[in-house]
């Protein structure tokens, strides 16, 4: 059984660290600490946690059985005024469940130290720094805040969480906004409970673990102490020197690479009794869910749809019309209340008189109406970004749910709870690796969620250059898909003028005129179209009776937005685009081509990313073809050199100079 704990440990890179626990207890500050200036291994740190230790537990009684406790502290030390901040601790627990009891948060030993005068002085939190609010219906927050806290100061504090969750522990992070230098995760298991180990973030960690006796003293039916023995699995992880999960751009859910140990429960061992499987797999987890009430007997209930569903489809027969009208139709009506829950609240009949529900009211309806226009359709469980990737079978893994519809063989994926999105286009925060598509009879398939098409931005422009300086022309952009949808969602609340204010700026303080924009707000299915005139008078230099402009003008693209050494998340760029920009640039009477930039085409491998740039000179006209396309959503850590170096060479071509000179 030891073994079986230990062999399960997904992902560790396995090595002798030699690290050792030297003063990692609560109590024991230094003057040296305390006169610390910087981090050893981060001069840039702001704070650092000087050690981390957890110590997961279990106790009895006779009522509930078993009980985890998770206990954890930290020692940090605050080194600039940017680390004061971490004088505030929260930490949330769960109140959701529905048979066991809701778990239990406490602080403690919440101590401040600061050095004064060449003495160590010592400041604990009062009852007013500590505060409990409430979330949401699943979780609450304690907080403290720790008093007397500058820079220099080292603070320290402790809290336990009892829970009756055993299937799955709170994670244990070993990876914050500032870097570890030690942390330290004890785990104290009961043998009859087996859990499976995973770490995320690929940190070398020493592990050890032993069998040794249990034991527990509880009070029986009749008040009288008794006891229990077991074997037990103690196991340790430690490991120093974490860096500092840096805040890079281009990143979908941070959590989703930052270093964490995870333990989920894989099976229980009775010794009277048949072992219990927690290890259940997709079509374990599409039955348990179509078991609720909330969720399958929910998909059933339509007779208030019925007379709707006529209404709207009278004279209509074909199947992809159908789909659009009762989608437009649910989409119009219902209203979201911003919640995400792939389970119903007050349930869909009540939603739709309300015209408000969660998002599995509403696509329960959406699908409800579908199934009743005689178009197959079916849920499809989702974890939205911010709610993290399940990478193995559970209930508890999803936050989402959408519908998928068929028609001729083809898979329409469809969310009616937000106003921009159409049939294929998504909100992005759905746009997270894989979604379960489950069916009544249980089975289920895994469903891509990453667009395969790319999202074009098509822009045209013809533009004239007056001798004196100015330049004026038209411009014409088309937006289609993902391109069209973000632009929707971001620009929706903005007055025109606002918005035009705000375009101004953003091309370099040019002047636009005659503005128009199509499919704003309707005709969600079809590109938006903007176009507009404009003049400038600074959109090129002149310097010695020679002009020189940019090719692509105020859409040239001048700072590389990677510009780190190294990366240690993938890069995301939500779905895969395409982005066309053609000038035709008339150049002023007396001049001519001097010089011209370079044709450029660069590639990664594979084409995941693609820029071309061609350009020529025809008479008085200059016309310029520019292309990029980003052929994948997401690249992994290690692309990230050739994609820094693809940029670089892409903002270099788009920097060079056309020259003009004088006839």
């Amino acid at each position: 059984m030891l073994l079986r704990v230990i062999g399960v440990l997904f992902f560790v890179v396995w090595s002798s660290l030699g690290v050792n626990a030297q003063n990692q207890e609560l109590g024991k500050v230094t003057i040296s600490e305390l006169e610390e200036k910087v981090n050893p291994k981060d001069t840039t740190a702001a704070a650092a946690i000087l050690f981390k230790k957890g110590r997961t537990f279990f106790t009895y009684n006779l009522k509930n059985g078993f009980v985890a406790n998770h206990v954890y502290e930290f020692k940090i030390k605050i080194y600039k005024k940017e680390g004061l901040s971490w004088a505030d601790q929260n930490a949330r627990y769960y109140i959701g469940y529905e048979n066991l009891n809701e778990d239990h948060l406490e602080f403690s030993n919440a101590v401040t130290y600061n050095l004064e005068k060449g003495a160590i002085v010592k400041t604990k939190l009062d009852s007013e720094g500590a505060f409990k609010k409430k979330i949401n219906k699943y979780w609450n927050e304690k907080t403290i805040t720790l008093p007397n806290v500058k820079v220099g100061s080292i603070i320290e504090y402790k809290y336990i969480l009892k829970s009756e969750n055993l299937v799955r522990f709170p994670d244990f992070e070993i990876q914050y906004s500032i870097p570890v230098n030690y942390f330290e995760y004890k785990m104290e298991i009961p043998e009859v409970y087996i859990y499976k180990p995973i770490l995320v973030g690929g940190f070398p960690i020493e592990t050890a673990a032993k069998l040794v006796k249990g034991y527990q003293a509880f009070e029986d039916q009749y008040n009288k102490t008794s006891s229990l023995s077991y074997q037990q699995i103690n196991a340790v992880y430690k490991g120093k020197d974490i860096p500092a999960l840096v805040k890079e751009p281009y990143v979908n859910n941070v959590d989703n690479y930052r270093g964490t140990i995870q333990q989920e429960l894989e099976r229980i061992r009775s010794p009277d009794m048949p072992d219990k499987d927690y290890t259940i797999t997709w079509e374990g987890v599409a039955k348990n869910i179509f078991k609720s009430d909330n969720f399958g007997k929910e998909l059933n209930v339509n007779n208030f749809l019925l007379e709707d569903v006529k209404r709207l489809l009278t004279n209509v027969e074909s199947q992809n019309e159908r789909l659009s009208i009762i989608f437009n139709f649910v989409q119009n009506k219902m209203n979201w209340n911003e919640v995400n829950d792939c389970y119903t609240d007050k349930g869909v009949a009540k939603a739709y008189a309300d015209q408000m529900g969660n998002v599995a009211e509403i696509n329960f309806i959406l699908i409800n109406m579908l199934k009743l226009a005689g178009i197959e359709v079916n849920p499809v469980l989702v974890s939205t970004i911010e709610n993290g990737v399940p990478v193995y079978p559970t209930r508890t893994g999803f936050n989402y749910v959408i519908a998928a519809a068929e028609i001729e063989g083809k898979q329409i994926l469809l969310d009616a709870s937000h106003k921009f999105t159409s049939p294929n286009i998504l909100p992005l925060s759905v746009l997270n690796w894989k979604g379960r598509l489950i069916k009544k009879d249980g089975t289920s398939l895994e469903i891509d969620l990453m667009p395969k098409v790319a999202s074009k931005e098509y822009s045209n422009i013809l533009a004239k250059i007056d001798a004196s300086g100015a330049i004026d022309g038209k411009i014409r952009i088309q937006r289609t898909d993902y391109d069209a949808y973000s632009f929707r969602i971001k620009n929706a609340t903005k007055s025109e003028a606002s918005y035009l204010e705000k375009l101004e700026e953003q091309l370099g303080n040019l002047k636009v005129s005659d503005y128009k924009i199509e499919n704003k707000k309707t005709t969600l299915n079809d590109p938006i179209i903007e176009t507009y005139s404009f003049t400038s008078e600074n959109q090129f230099e002149r310097i010695g009776g020679k002009i020189f402009i940019d090719p692509l003008l105020f859409f040239t693209t001048s700072k590389n937005p990677f510009n780190q050494e190294n990366r240690q998340m993938p890069v995301y760029f939500g779905y895969p685009t395409q982005e066309k920009i053609n000038v035709n640039l008339e150049i002023p009477a007396g001049y001519i081509v001097e010089s011209l930039p370079a044709p450029v085409r660069i590639s990664l491998e594979n084409k995941e990313m693609v820029y071309v740039l061609s350009i020529a000179n025809i008479d008085n006209k200059i016309q310029i073809s520019c292309t990029k396309e980003i052929n994948s959503s997401i690249f992994a850590a290690d692309q990230y050199s050739g994609l820094k170096d693809f940029f670089q060479k892409m903002i270099g071509s788009q920097n060079e100079k056309i020259v003009l000179k004088k006839v």
